[in-house]
């Protein structure tokens, strides 16, 4: 296996939707990229490479992660979810407290601090409010003959030092150059919502995986619980064994189906409820890339496959 890590300059705001056209996430996650990358795969080489690349993340020739933060050199991975044992002067410290439940992503480089309950929580928080701010844009909708509406569209713009990254894993290099090709062609287009209004728009270089992550995802296979790095769903006939012992948070993933050719009007996508990543487990699963079209002329799939990385 290969793995790369791709790491996204906006060039634009953003808008990744979490159910408020006046708010907007920081981050997408896997199945946003996907998705993305269909539409790409699409309009460059029609319903063959669409298949194609839906058949390769199918049987699993690739994998990709939620994206994550960076600011400058420091890359963050997601909090796990499972709890820390973690030493009692700090417990009984209120701010403390406050910061371990608000703090969302940790430094790749401080994994064994966090693990062991010595990270400086308020330190790491206080650095992710460098990743960029968060904005809003007043927006005009004009409908035929009717004066136009005004409302506000939440956008996040990434400071100077601030970006995405997310991590890939290929199973041949081919795999990697056909990647590569649709997350170019994304790149001009814009990944998140109000793509057409100019957001989203990004660039992106190729990082070698630091050597205390790539040694995690080597290990998976002897460790005692893993991490997902993506949303994911355990394959339906595993659901109770991966979910055994687990610690995680479900999320529910909806939302509207932009095609062309799959119904006249604009449908809904089927709701499907996912694990978020940092999902934490002792056995590892396949996942699934589920169906989640409602009487449309055509499938429309979502991805729910987890990239998995050694907690202990």
């Amino acid at each position: 296996m290969k793995r790369i890590i791709y790491k996204l300059k906006f060039k634009t705001g953003v808008h990744f939707g979490n159910g408020s056209l006046s708010e907007s996430n920081n981050n997408f996650q896997a199945d946003t990229l996907f998705s993305a990358l269909c539409i790409e795969a699409l309009n460059i080489g029609g319903e063959e490479k669409l298949n194609k690349f839906i058949e390769y993340a199918k049987k699993g020739k690739f994998k990709i992660s939620d994206s994550f933060p960076y600011i400058d050199k420091t890359l963050f991975i997601p909090k796990p979810f499972m709890p820390l044992d973690i030493k009692e002067d700090r417990k009984s410290d209120s701010k403390e407290k406050k910061a371990y439940k608000k703090l969302k992503y940790i430094p790749v480089d401080k994994i064994d601090s966090y693990l062991k309950g010595d990270l400086d929580v308020l330190k790491t928080n206080k650095e992710i409010k460098e990743l960029g701010k968060y904005d809003e844009r007043n927006i005009a909708a004009v409908r035929r003959e009717e004066d136009a509406e005004p409302y506000y569209l939440g956008i996040y713009r990434f400071s100077e030092k601030g970006g995405l990254y997310i991590i890939v894993e290929f199973e041949e290099e081919n795999y990697k150059n056909e990647f590569e090709e649709l997350l170019k062609s994304l790149s001009y287009t814009g990944i998140g919502g109000k793509v057409s209004s100019g957001l989203g728009k990004f660039t992106f270089e190729e990082e070698k995986i630091p050597n205390k992550l790539e040694k995690r995802l080597d290990n998976i296979d002897n460790s005692k619980i893993k991490m997902s790095l993506s949303l994911c769903i355990p394959e339906n006939d595993k659901i109770d064994d991966a979910l055994e012992n687990a610690y995680y948070r479900i999320e529910k993933r909806s939302g509207f189906v932009y095609s062309t050719t799959y119904s006249d009007t604009l449908m809904r996508k089927k709701d499907l409820y996912v694990i978020q990543a940092g999902g934490c487990f002792e056995k590892i699963f396949e996942g699934e890339i589920v169906d989640v079209s409602i009487n449309g002329a055509h499938p429309v799939y979502r991805y729910a496959k987890p990239l998995f990385m050694e907690v202990i």
